[in-house]
Order: C-alpha cells, then structure tokens, then sequence
C-alpha cells in the first residue's frame, strides 16, 4: 500500500482528517483538484464570506461614528481593496494548511480522483494518470451551489455564492432566492453596502429551521434596515434582460408580480459532488447524490470512508465536517471513536443580527410532548450590548420542566455565534439550568444576557 489512509478533497473536512490520521501515526496523503488547499470554504465559502461581513459591519459602525464622537466625512468603498484584504486571509490559510501538512508528512497529489475498488484510486492530473493503494479512503469531496430549474449556469447577472464575492461593484439592486444561512448573509452585506436587497423565501418564513421566534426577529431587523423581505413567495420564472433579470413570482397572498434587479443570488442549496468519482465501482449506492453512512462515517464499501456535505443526512457544515473527518481517523487507526451527537452541532448565520442555535426549538420540544419551560431575554437589558449599540435580539433558553435539563438555546444578537458555544458545553456536560445559574459571568458582557436567560426559566432574570 502506498498510504494507510488517502483523503480526497482538502476542505475543512478532508484537511482535519488527514492530520488527525497523521498524529495517530498513520501515513496519510491527500488528493486535490485545485492548485491551492482548503477547499470551498476557505477559498468560496465560509471565510471570504465572513470576511466581507466583517468590512461591512466596520463600514456601517463608521456610518453611524457621529454618534459617539468619531467623525468622518464622504466614506465611501472600495470592493476592489476589500478584494485584496480577502485574498490575503485566504491565502494565509491555504499557507497554513500546507504548513501544517509539512509538518506532519501529509502528501499532496494534485489531481482529479477516482475510487478504483476500495483500496485503489487513480488520479488524473498535468503529468497524466496514476493509481494509488492506500488501506482506507476517506471521501471529502464538499459540494457545490445549486440551481434552479431552468437556470442552467451562471452568468454576470445570475450568480452563485462563488461569483458574488468578486463584484467590482455594489449592484443597485439585488433579489436574493433563498432565505437559509448563505441568502440573509449576502443580504446583509449587501444592504450595508447600499444595495436595495430583496430576499424570496418559498417557506413561511426566513432561517426556516431556526426557532420561530428568531426567524419573525430577524425579519424585523432586516425590514428595518430596509431590506425588502418576501417569505411564501415562489419564484416562478427568472429573465436576463438588457440592464438586469425579471422575477416572475407568486407572493404569500397569492399575487402574480414582476420585478426587475441588477443582478440575482441563487441561494436554494448545496448539492453534493459525488458526480464522476467511481462510485459505480463500490458497493456504494447514493441517496439523490448523497452517501449513507453508518456512525463512524463508514461507507457501503469496506475501507471507504465519507464525511462532509456528501454524506447523507449530515448538515452541510464545515465544522460538522472537520468533526466527522476526526471521527473516520480514530476508527481507521484503532482509536476510541465517539458518534456524533448532531443534536449538540451549533447552527450559526452571520448577518447582522447573527443568528445561532443549538438542541431544540420551542415547537420542536413541544411536538414532542415535553413539558417545557421557556426563557427570552432582550439583548436591550445588557449593558454591554448598550455599549456596543447592539439592541437587536434575545437570548431563549428551552428546558425541561421537572429536571432543568437544557433542551435548546436559541440567539440572535451580537455575537451570537460566539455565544452559543456556552449553551452547547454545558449541554455536552448534561449540566442544568440550576448549575448554570449558579456560574458567575464577569460584568459588563454580552455572556451576561446567557446568564439572565437561564435565572429567567425560574422567572428570576435580574435585567428584565
């Protein structure tokens, strides 16, 4: 065998399992189609993403300076800096990784990959093909944006999270299809840049899978910041015209409408790339593209190991796939190997407000037939949330009645995704409201409003 283990693909999934089968002591390599490591989210995804939401959370915070004595006159943009800033975050990390694969004697193989059994895999690159043996494969090879039906590519009016980062310039007007994580982060960015934003979403409401009281909160705020916000409205037909697209659509009361924009994001989804990787030489069988697997990322095909976006029933996350990368390597080398429990994964959307949950919602439990004990409390009671001038949002806290088990936690407001994570430590722990409440939180923070939203389940916030 040339390898123990071969990864394909590089990304946050592929990358994290190589270097955790290489600190177990297994020689590990990695196949990559790209010239540069990291994957879709480094390169198109989560980081680059993240970094425009911060320059435009810096430029609305510079809007808004006369308020608290900082001063500027005629502020303005530059996309093509701000370009330049985001390239330099990526390829720092894709120099990380490559670091990081030194150091622990990881080969790269540049190439497109193809499964050849379960133990072989070729791989197609500049200097040709060549096959390579390795113990156990772990596939990792992400996904890509879908599209609507009918709308077969992208152009320089209909884009996908991949082209929208590399606008020269702020369109006058952008409708967004699609309300999940990607569709409210590009609205915010580019409602702050000045764009008129439009988001359609075909469910009832936005962030559908949030709780229902973060998803109508979070519609206010982008109402409020003048994004035009259209949930229950399908999207029927979409036309390139001479200055932009039409949008032929159906909106919640059932109206026919057409409205014109400079320029579209299709933001429906993810669909996973298992297309053309030999699959068909395994015992694999897919699910609408997808690859089941059993609770230690094993495939149908023994020594043949999936985790990421294609795995099926897997949230399409990239923390959730450098998780289960860690998973596949310490079954591969022998080690203890702990199932996921996905019900502690945090969902986290980084608009403004940022969104973040974790467990249960409020009706999910419900549903269930626990009985319940419910908890919100307003960011506006926080002290620190005053000094940021960051009102919007709560913090909801679901618990079960008898035990004070914590079921769900549930924020929007500043910071959330940072916040979250106490919620699902102290979920992971199996700690209680009651031993929450009795944990001191330093004074002024946001990590407050978590505290007075766990003494709220007994009906004792101090700050509300």
């Amino acid at each position: 065998m040339d390898y123990d283990v071969l990864v394909v693909g590089s990304g946050p999934g592929g990358y994290v399992a190589a270097i955790r089968a290489a600190q177990y002591g297994l020689r590990a390599g990695v196949i990559e189609k790209d010239p540069h490591l990291g994957g879709t989210c480094l390169h198109v995804g989560c980081i680059p993403t993240k970094a425009l939401l911060h320059f435009a959370e810096i430029y609305e915070a510079a809007l808004d300076g006369q308020k608290i004595g900082i001063l500027a006159d005629n502020l303005s943009i530059d996309l093509g800096a701000m370009a330049r800033r985001k390239g330099e975050i990526v390829a720092k990390h894709a120099i990380g990784i490559r670091q990081l694969f030194k150091k622990h004697a990881i080969d790269t193989i540049h190439g497109f990959a193809k499964l050849r059994g379960h133990s072989a895999v070729s791989v197609s690159g500049r200097n040709g093909e060549k096959t390579l043996e390795a113990a156990h494969v772990i596939l990792a090879t992400g996904s890509q944006a879908r599209m609507l039906p009918g709308l077969d590519s992208v152009s320089d009016r209909i884009l996908t999270n991949v082209e929208i980062l590399d606008l020269k310039r702020v369109p006058g007007s952008l409708a967004i299809i699609g309300a999940g994580s990607v569709g409210v982060e590009f609205a915010s960015i580019y409602r702050s840049f000045g764009a008129d934003v439009a988001v359609f979403e075909m469910l009832p409401r936005i962030v559908p899978f949030e709780d229902e009281e973060v998803s109508a909160a979070l519609a206010r705020a982008f109402r409020a910041k003048g994004i035009d916000v259209l949930a229950g409205t399908a999207v029927e037909s979409v036309e390139e015209t001479d200055s932009g697209v039409a949008l032929t659509f159906t909106d919640a009361k059932g109206g026919k409408q057409v409205r014109a924009f400079d320029k579209l994001l299709v933001a429906v989804g993810r669909k996973p790339n298992t297309e053309r990787i030999g699959l068909e030489r395994t015992a694999i069988e897919t699910d609408r593209g997808f690859i089941p697997v059993n609770a230690y990322m094993e495939t149908a095909e023994m020594g043949v190991y999936a985790i990421g976006d294609i795995v099926a029933g897997s949230p399409q996350l990239a923390h959730v796939a450098s998780a289960e990368g860690m998973l596949a390597a310490a079954r591969i080398a022998g080690k203890q190997a702990r199932p996921i429990n996905y019900s502690l994964n945090p969902n986290c959307t980084y608009c403004e407000p940022q969104v973040a949950s974790v467990g249960l919602t409020e009706a999910k439990a419900r549903a269930e037939g626990r009985r319940i004990k419910v908890s919100t409390f307003p960011f506006a009671a926080n002290s620190k949330a005053s000094i940021l001038d960051s009102h919007a949002g709560f913090v909801k806290i679901v618990a079960d009645d008898e035990y004070g088990e914590i079921l769900g936690a549930h924020i929007i407001g500043p910071q959330a995704t940072e916040l979250i994570h106490e919620a699902i430590v102290a979920m992971q722990a199996e700690a209680t409201v009651d031993s929450m409440r009795a944990t001191i939180h330093a004074h002024p923070t946001l990590s407050e409003a978590v505290l007075d939203a766990f003494n709220g389940i007994y009906g004792q916030a101090i700050n509300a």
